[in-house]
């Protein structure tokens, strides 16, 4: 392929990417990739690589240039904000390491705010190491910066404590402690010279609790109404306090979710002790070593597929992973999808041909779970340990149990658990990429909106 029609073919390419924030993802002609990027509007930003005019050696860079002269192929995960797509770039550049993305290559982790709730008095703290247990936390944060000067902000209207002093509610030698200077300009109530009970301070926690969780659009609004009526004034130092403060805090909606952006460096997990623990709570005589996971991707009920990944001793056997175009099902059909997949999977283990895995991690509820029974129930066999993991609570629902367990954050089973659900949603997403532009494709193909690729063959001497 000459160099026109690979930008051709690019250039069709980008025609078909989404008008949304997301993440794209440069690989050359083995697949290999080359660079990944983030944008507020995917087609618009990775067009502007392949434009007639673009000049990226002055404009990015010769290593951009050299690049893009590379690129073959272009793949992309779609997101709902662009901090989705800021933390989630950064998670693919930390996981792949393509060889043309010079930051976010390192193993600094984004900060969160942590809370220390098991404490009498808890702290709040930015971090980028959250204790294991005990805490509260939000985040992670893309701006370190602005969470720094956003905790600030909010120290001085909840006035809690971010030293890191043992503070118990029965020392008595509190009333001879001598507080700091944040409680001289009442920054903080000292709970460490006994200056206010545990139950006063936990209100005051709590308000912040509540505060961190909401879209905090009133507080805003007042202190933008406060910076106004201090410029009328011409109170302008207090003015630009003011702002400071807002921006501070307006900084605090830049950052995603703990349980969804997981930075697995920050929660690292022995995986034999979280098998260990996963025995217990499956009531296993033994760690399990194989563990599969499935999940279904669809869109609109559109090019249903599903995935299959394996892992052993607690790590991912890639050998091992399956995909599955779903042939049975019509429309959005989560559920039938499920037994479509168990069924094809298992039917040779059930015949002796195939191991089953210890366990089989269903992505999903209760009805998921279900599912997947009702597929071993259809070939009449007895299944090993099937479970499911629903994502928004993290409930872990187990074969023969009435209720769902619920885990602490950092349980190691839940840990190991969720590695294997989001690899398994990963793979069942970059399949459905793959058919998706296959289908857009052979649709601009029939209604004539591109001539096939029209390969000469090459001439031999005689």
């Amino acid at each position: 392929m000459n160099d026109a029609d690979r930008i051709d073919k690019l250039r069709e390419t980008i025609g078909r990417l989404p008008k949304c924030p997301g993440v794209y993802l440069m690989k050359d002609a083995a697949g290999r990739v080359l660079y990944v990027g983030k944008a507020k509007d995917l087609r618009s930003r990775v067009g502007s690589y392949f434009q007639p005019g673009a000049d990226l050696l002055n404009s990015r860079g010769p290593d951009i240039a050299r690049m893009a002269a590379m690129v073959t192929d272009i793949d992309f995960l779609d997101c709902e904000t662009e901090v989705d797509a800021f933390l989630r770039e950064a998670r693919l550049i930390k996981d792949i390491q393509p060889p043309f993305n010079a930051q976010l290559k390192d193993d600094k982790t984004f900060p969160y705010v942590e809370i220390t709730v098991r404490d009498d008095f808890p702290g709040v703290y930015v971090t980028r190491t959250p204790r294991l247990k005990g805490t509260k936390l939000y985040g992670p944060f893309s701006s370190p910066s602005g969470v720094r000067d956003a905790v600030n902000a909010l120290q001085k209207v909840f006035k809690f404590r971010t030293c890191e002093l043992e503070i118990a509610e029965g020392d008595e030698s509190r009333r001879f402690f001598r507080p700091c200077l944040l409680h001289a300009i009442n920054q903080c109530t000292a709970p460490c010279a006994a200056l206010i009970d545990k139950e006063a301070y936990k209100r005051d926690i709590d308000r912040l609790k509540k505060f961190m969780a909401s879209k905090r659009s009133v507080v805003v609004r007042r202190m933008t109404k406060e910076m106004e009526d201090a410029s009328t004034r011409r109170d302008y130092d207090e003015a630009a306090r003011l702002r400071d403060r807002i921006k501070a805090i307006e900084s605090l909606s830049l950052s995603g979710d703990v349980r969804e952006d997981v930075q697995p460096e920050v929660f690292y997990i022995d995986p034999t002790r979280g098998l260990e623990r996963l025995a217990e709570l499956l009531g296993l005589e033994n760690p399990p070593r194989c563990i599969e996971g499935i999940d279904i991707a669809n869109l609109m009920g559109e090019e249903t597929v599903g995935s299959l990944v394996c892992f052993i001793d607690g790590k991912p056997f890639k050998n091992a992973y399956r995909r599955f175009r779903i042939k049975s099902v019509e429309g959005a059909d989560d559920y039938a999808a499920i037994r479509e997949v168990v069924s094809r999977r298992y039917r040779y283990a059930a015949e002796g041909e195939e191991l089953y895995p210890d366990v089989i991690l269903i992505d999903g509820g209760l009805g998921q779970l279900h599912a997947a029974q009702a597929a071993f129930d259809d070939m009449n066999i007895q299944p090993p340990m099937v479970i499911s993991l629903a994502k928004r609570m993290e409930e872990v629902y187990i074969q023969a149990r009435s209720t769902p367990v619920r885990l602490s954050r950092n349980n190691e089973a839940l840990r190991l658990l969720q590695q294997v659900r989001d690899e398994s949603h990963r793979f069942a997403q970059h399949y459905h990429h793959i058919l998706r532009r296959k289908k857009t494709f052979d649709e601009d193909i029939t209604a004539g909106r591109r001539p096939p690729t029209r390969r000469t063959a090459r001439r031999k001497d005689v």
